[in-house]
């Protein structure tokens, strides 16, 4: 059953909590359950997890075959350590985003989604947050090899100023904003 009603400022933002419906537009469509609400929740999840998997899988893929090419053998000292920083960051991460699929079946039947939707929101976080870092370190690491001196840092932290501005400064951002309405 549909309703409309004036666009408070819960009906901005997609949400009217005082009736715990979806707003769309100027309606209000039926209220979700507690239930239907989680359900949506680790959906979203599992979706989300599906791309992110995807990149991290490739990533690790390529740095675990760079330590067998002849060049990596000339490399000096610098470039080896951002190699191994990089391995660990990209084993995390992997590890990160693919545990909600590891938690959902261990826990599938056991009436704990809930626990399940916040773990599983913590590990993406921080499994983005450590993506994020080796998407970094692996630039930096060819970078380095193409780009000689300081350069190769600067062009790497500017990259990594855009991935905090577009994945975490935007969002949170966008979140306050609509907290506001």
């Amino acid at each position: 059953m549909t309703t409309t009603a004036e666009p408070t400022g819960e009906a901005r933002s997609g949400r009217c909590d005082a009736c715990d419906g979806r707003v769309r537009g100027d309606e209000i469509e039926a209220p979700e359950t507690p239930r239907e609400r989680v359900n949506r929740r680790w959906n979203e999840i599992m979706q989300e997890t599906r791309v992110a998997q995807t990149g991290v899988q490739i990533l690790f893929g390529f740095l675990l075959s760079v330590a067998f090419t002849p060049l990596f053998r000339s490399l000096g000292t610098f470039d080896h350590v951002v190699y191994v920083i990089t391995v660990v960051l990209g084993a995390s991460a992997t590890a990160s985003l693919i545990a909600p699929v590891s938690i959902h079946r261990f826990l599938s039947g056991q009436r704990m989604k809930d626990e399940m939707v916040e773990i599983a929101h913590r590990l993406m976080m921080c499994g983005m947050v450590l993506l994020a870092l080796t998407i970094g370190c692996t630039l930096l690491l060819i970078l380095h090899v193409v780009v000689s001196g300081v350069l190769a840092e600067i062009l790497a932290g500017v990259v990594m100023l855009w991935f905090a501005l577009s994945w975490y400064v935007l969002p949170l951002r966008l979140r306050r904003r609509s907290a506001r309405k």
